[in-house]
């Protein structure tokens, strides 16, 4: 019995393990086909032109062919050819090839890290739009409640006012309350609208068919680990590091080895029976090189400078993302606050609506009255719904910057 409770437990984890991944999944799969294929093609794109620096300083071996023809030499026409394979490639370059390879790499990861974000800052904004259409409808049902409520306070101020205990103004200013509330109610479909446009442009399936994440806070030390900014301009740090290695490399002495292997014709003007001259043969050799510039001094001392900028902004950076997640998670504090505040005054507007019943079973209030505390009492409940959702759009502002999430 002890086994299976245990098999249990691990069969609910595998559960919501499970289910935790087909919702990262799902979300993942919100762009348009298009969209996830510009981004794929991006990373594809990265890679394959990472790899190409990374070999830049491997030189091509030259292939050549070569027919001549020459009619210098009497009547007859002398026609020779030859094939040769030749090689002029550097071996030392005062360390920049070791930092040339260092330099791409950190160049791929920030550049993979920069396409990431931004296709997940796409999936945060098509998730977001998620969030705003939920939340409108719940407004929308709010204000619902409210115009039912405005409805009644018009026609309690209108038996007022036709009995002369209450001066125009007051109906007037509860007509003119409905119409503002109706008029809201209007605009609320409107932006609704614009959010379904917005997220067509993002995605090909309509807002209907996601299910909407549930979001927790993410502790700072895996925001820190994992956001993408930081990682980016960590790597761009390193990146601008190596670079003033491969800068100040240029302007040392470079050691390179040349090798060439030819087969052609002999000249028969130039060859004679027993000469020792061959048609395959090579030549080989190597060669020390040091470029004098100018303009080294100065290059050198910009690499130092980019090296230096980089460097400070990824200060900068790390200042920025304890700031991000100290604002958010007190945004969320407050939120929750809200929540706390809306469900209290649930609990009186539930005390007053049962209160308000038995008076009106008991004649002492009209029907209205009982309305109003009901219509009240959801339009609290609704504001929790809406302020959880508000919390919801705060977290994902975290989400959608960090990786291995969503």
């Amino acid at each position: 019995m002890k086994g299976s409770g245990v098999l249990k437990k691990l069969f609910l984890l595998c559960s919501v393990i499970a289910s935790g991944w087909l919702c990262a999944d799902e979300l993942s799969g919100i762009l348009s086909k298009n969209k996830a294929l510009l981004f794929d093609y991006q990373l594809q794109s990265n890679e394959l032109q990472s790899d190409m620096l990374s070999k830049s300083w491997i030189n091509p071996v030259m292939l050549q062919y070569r027919k001549n023809y020459s009619t210098q030499y009497g009547d007859k026409t002398i026609h020779t050819g030859n094939y040769t394979v030749m090689i002029d490639q550097p071996i030392f370059r005062s360390g920049g090839i070791y930092y040339a390879i260092k330099y791409s790499k950190a160049l791929r990861e920030a550049n993979h890290a920069d396409i990431v974000l931004q296709r997940r800052q796409m999936i945060g904004d098509a998730v977001s739009i998620l969030f705003s259409l939920k939340k409108i409808k719940l407004e929308q049902q709010k204000m619902k409640y409210q115009i039912k409520n405005d409805i009644i306070d018009i026609r309690q101020k209108r038996d007022s006012y036709e009995a002369g205990l209450l001066d125009s103004s007051f109906l007037d200013q509860a007509i003119l309350k409905k119409s503002q509330d109706e008029t809201a109610l209007l605009e609320m479909e409107l932006n609704a609208m614009e959010l379904r446009q917005r997220f067509s442009l993002l995605s090909d399936k309509k807002p209907e068919q996601f299910s909407l994440p549930k979001l927790k806070l993410i502790s700072k030390k895996s925001y820190q680990m994992e956001h993408l900014e930081l990682k980016r301009d960590r790597y761009r740090a390193e990146e601008a590091d190596y670079n003033a290695n491969v800068t100040r490399a240029k302007y040392l002495p470079n050691v390179s080895l040349q090798g060439q292997y030819t087969d052609g014709d002999l000249n028969p003007m130039f060859y004679r029976p027993g000469s020792s001259m061959k048609e395959h043969y090579y030549n080989y050799g190597f060669s020390v090189s040091m470029p004098l510039d100018i303009n080294s001094l100065s290059d050198i001392e910009l690499s130092k400078v980019e090296k230096l900028k980089a460097a400070t902004q990824l200060i900068d950076r790390k200042e920025t993302v304890d700031e991000e997640y100290a604002w958010i998670k007190n945004s969320i504090g407050i939120l929750e606050r809200k929540i706390t505040l809306a469900r209290k005054d649930a609990k009186v507007y539930q005390n007053l609506y049962k209160i308000t019943k038995n008076l009106v079973h008991a004649g002492e209030k009209t029907s209205m009255d009982a309305d109003v505390m009901y219509n009240s009492l959801q339009i609290r409940k609704l504001d929790q719904k809406i302020y959880a959702i508000d919390k919801q759009i705060q977290l994902l502002k975290l989400y959608i910057r960090v990786e291995n999430v969503l």
